[in-house]
Order: structure tokens, then C-alpha cells, then sequence
């Protein structure tokens, strides 16, 4: 009998570019984004106000922290995959976060806020990691869930349930903290990652009820070693460029954040003007981020293809920096900033993800962690250390634009066109839409 679903097609489903039968999924999958990105966001102003408390001046030991501590866990995850299925995985990995809040909580709610100076630091260290560890599972089990002609036209709708969950868990944090205090901040956080781990097993359920290669999947043990995503990374071309896809992103959105501050610092002096300005970026970042997810991620997907839609962040990075360089003022800055993150999280972020469809499981759950973790922060930290260093020599606004963000933007911009072409060529080369075979099937059910 066929799932009601599958039976229509009304006018939400082509507004959002849905298939008949893919309502369920993509709701259970925007509820699970939208649950992981509001448990962080709910997390963020805490961890930023903890992690200044011992002094602005131990940032970069702090953002030092973080990048030690993602290469540590790496190793860890990479044990798990290799021993357990997916669902087990899932659950295994969000309950331990949820743990991690609750000793927390123990913690924060023990000691007298004079007190908790190590506290928070070891708070801002592990917040800066749940965020890109959760995301990035979240992405892989997508990619597991979905095939590669769904995610074109999926990713960015899902991305959106996202957008929508940053949105919710900032709010939220704003209207409760006073009254529940930032304990009991970290407990709602918590409850919102139950939910997530609920939303995505009913996620894999749902898959598994359509589609037989699903339920093998989740039988399945990877297996491998501990090691396999470092050494993948390491002798995979295809892997490298996509380190250095995410590396130069992270560099470049840290020329950005520099040049946005000195740009705000020399042209509005006022605390409460920079927090307008602030507000005015975060507002048309948003709006039009939400905007292009719900509208343009699958038409622009299905219409350029993933090469050239790599390619439309770091054009407009390297056209944008020209811009800050040549005429270094708010409204192109404002314009920039917002055009950037839509860009990125509506287009970059689903194309991104779609390069891991040729890849196999093991590598896309190995080493897709080691890149949306390690090599995302160590770009963090290459970025300030360039920029600090650029300063010492002088440069100003546009000596930093013009003289290194801009042409790190055209590398990157010719490394995005590679990587777009080498995915096609896997993509000719690999089917990995095509059901396992009949006797692969009946050997995995056997063994689960």
C-alpha cells in the first residue's frame, strides 16, 4: 500500500520544490536541524559572556583550546563509527552532549560565580566544539538518509529549519536567562537535543520505511580503523581540495570579522550605534538567508549545478573585498556581510555537502568530521594570526582586502571550480543512488 503521501501534490510541495512523498522527511529533517542549531544557539550568548570573563586577552588561548580539542575527538568519533550502526551512533554521541550539560549545570550551580573563572573557559572550549560536531553529524547522517538528487533539492529547505532554530534558541536565551539563569539555560539546551535525537529517529524510521537500502544502513557497522579519516584526508586529492575549500572559507570570514571591527571602530564610536549596525547585519543576513534556503537553494542547484554553485560564494567574496578595499564604508559592509552569510548558508552549505554523496561511508563519516571540525577552527586560527601579523606590518582596511583577502578569495575561487568538476567526474564514475544488491540486502538483514 502506498504511503498517503505519495498519492499528492499540492501547492506547498511545489512552492518548496517537494516530490510527492517527501513532506515527512523534510519536516522530520528541518525539525531535527532546527532542534540542534536553537540547542546551540540557546548556548552561545552564555559560552561568549563565560569565556570573556577571565579576560579578553585570553581569547586566543581560548580559540587555541578548542582547535586542540577537536583534533582530540576526532580519534574518539572515528572509535564509535567503527563499532556501532548509525542509530546507536546518534544516540550515543547526543545523549553524551546532553551528559555534558548536565555536569555543567552540576558545576555552574556549586560553585560561587567568583569562582568559576576555569569553569567557564572549559565551558567556551566545549560549546565552540558542540557546535561544528553536532552540525557536521547532523549533515552526515542527511547524506546517509537522502539520495543525491533528493539532497539538490532538499539540503537548502532543510538548511532553513536550521535558520529557523538559530532564530528560536537566540530569542530564547534573551526572554528566559534572567528568570532561569545561565544553569538553567543549559538544562532547556538539553531538552531541545532530546528532541533532536526523537526528530532524527523518526527520521531514519521514515527512511527505512521506503527504501530497502535504508534498512540495511542501519544495520550496518561501518567498521575501519580509528584512523582512516586522517590518513584519507592526508592521501585523498579530492578530500585535500575539500580541506582547503573549508580552510580558505574560515580564513576569509576571519578577514571578515577583523575588517568589520575596524571598519565599525573608526566610523561609529558609539557602544550603542556598533550594537545597531550589528543588529541591521544579523537582520538582513537573516531575512535574506531564510528567503533563499526556502526559494533559490534547490532552483539554483538544479539549474547551475554544484560546480558552479561552489563557485558563487567565493566570487562574490573576492568582488566584496575589492569593494571594503576600495571604499571601506557601512552600507557596503552591511552589504557584504549579508550577501555573504545568505550566500553561504542557502548555497555554499548544500553544494558543500552534496561533494560527499561519491564518497564512501566510511570516509564521509570519518573524515567529514575531521574537516567540519579540525580544519574548520585551524582556518580560524590561520586567519587571526594573518591578519594579526598583516597589522604589525601596517596594513590597514585595505591593505588586508585588497592585498590578501581578495586574492585568497580567487584561489579559493579556482579551487571550488576543481573540486565542482572532480565531484562530476566521481559522480559519472560512482552510482551510489543504486539499491545494494539483492544478496548484499538479505546478508545484512541476516546480521542485523
Amino acid at each position: 500500500m502506498a504511503h498517503p503521501e505519495t498519492t499528492r501534490s499540492g501547492p506547498l510541495h511545489a512552492l518548496a520544490n517537494l516530490r510527492p512523498g517527501e513532506g515527512r522527511v523534510a519536516a522530520l529533517a528541518m525539525a531535527f536541524f532546527f532542534c540542534v542549531l536553537a540547542a546551540y544557539y540557546v548556548l552561545r550568548p552564555i559560552r561568549d559572556a563565560m569565556g570573556v570573563a577571565g579576560g579578553i586577552e585570553q581569547l586566543p588561548w581560548m580559540f587555541l583550546g578548542t582547535l586542540v580539542l577537536t583534533l582530540l575527538l576526532n580519534p574518539l568519533f572515528a572509535a564509535a563509527v567503527a563499532r556501532v550502526d548509525r542509530t546507536r551512533l546518534l544516540a550515543i554521541c547526543y545523549r553524551a552532549l546532553m551528559l555534558c550539560l548536565l555536569v555543567f549545570f552540576g558545576l555552574l550551580a556549586s560553585m560561587a560565580e567568583d569562582r568559576q573563572v576555569w569553569i567557564g573557559r572549559a565551558f567556551y572550549w566545549w560549546v565552540s566544539l558542540f557546535n561544528l560536531f553536532a552540525v557536521s553529524l547532523f549533515w552526515t547522517l542527511l547524506i546517509d538518509c537522502l539520495r543525491r538528487e533528493q539532497a539538490r533539492r532538499l539540503f537548502g529547505l532543510v538548511a532553513a529549519g536550521g535558520t529557523l532554530g538559530a532564530l528560536v534558541g537566540a530569542a530564547a536565551t534573551t526572554l528566559l536567562v534572567e528568570a532561569l539563569g545561565a544553569g538553567g539555560m543549559l538544562l532547556v539546551s538539553a531538552l531541545l537535543l532530546e528532541f533532536a535525537l526523537r526528530a532524527a529517529r523518526g527520521l531514519l524510521a521514515c527512511r527505512q520505511e521506503d527504501d530497502a537500502e535504508q534498512r540495511v544502513r542501519s544495520a550496518e557497522v561501518i567498521g575501519g580503523s580509528t584512523l582512516a579519516g586522517f590518513r584519507e584526508a592526508l592521501h585523498s586529492p579530492y578530500l585535500l581540495a575539500l580541506c582547503g575549500f573549508m580552510a580558505l572559507y574560515t580564513i576569509g570570514s576571519t578577514f571578515l570579522y577583523f575588517l568589520q571591527a575596524q571598519i565599525i571602530s573608526e566610523l561609529l564610536p558609539g557602544r550603542d550605534e556598533r550594537a545597531g549596525l550589528f543588529a541591521q547585519v544579523d537582520l538582513w543576513s537573516n531575512a535574506l538567508t531564510l528567503l533563499a534556503q526556502v526559494f533559490l537553494s534547490s532552483r539554483v542547484l538544479a539549474r547551475l549545478g554544484v560546480a558552479l554553485t561552489l563557485c558563487l560564494l567565493p566570487l562574490l567574496s573576492t568582488v566584496g573585498y575589492v569593494a571594503l578595499g576600495l571604499a571601506p564604508g557601512i552600507g557596503v559592509l552591511i552589504a557584504f556581510q549579508a550577501l555573504r552569510r545568505a550566500t553561504h548558508f542557502a548555497l555554499s552549505v548544500p553544494a558543500r555537502e552534496i561533494l560527499y554523496f561519491p564518497l564512501s561511508r566510511e570516509t564521509r563519516f570519518k573524515a567529514k568530521n575531521l574537516v567540519d571540525t579540525f580544519v574548520f577552527r585551524a582556518g580560524d586560527q590561520l586567519g587571526a594570526w594573518t591578519h594579526t601579523g598583516l597589522l604589525a606590518l601596517g596594513a590597514g582596511v585595505a591593505g588586508v582586502a585588497l592585498g590578501a583577502a581578495a586574492p585568497l578569495s580567487l584561489l579559493w575561487l579556482a579551487l571550488a571550480w576543481w573540486l565542482g568538476r572532480a565531484y562530476q567526474r566521481r559522480t559519472r564514475e560512482s552510482t551510489p543512488d543504486t539499491p545494494l544488491p539483492h544478496t548484499e540486502i538479505s546478508n545484512a538483514q541476516h546480521t542485523s
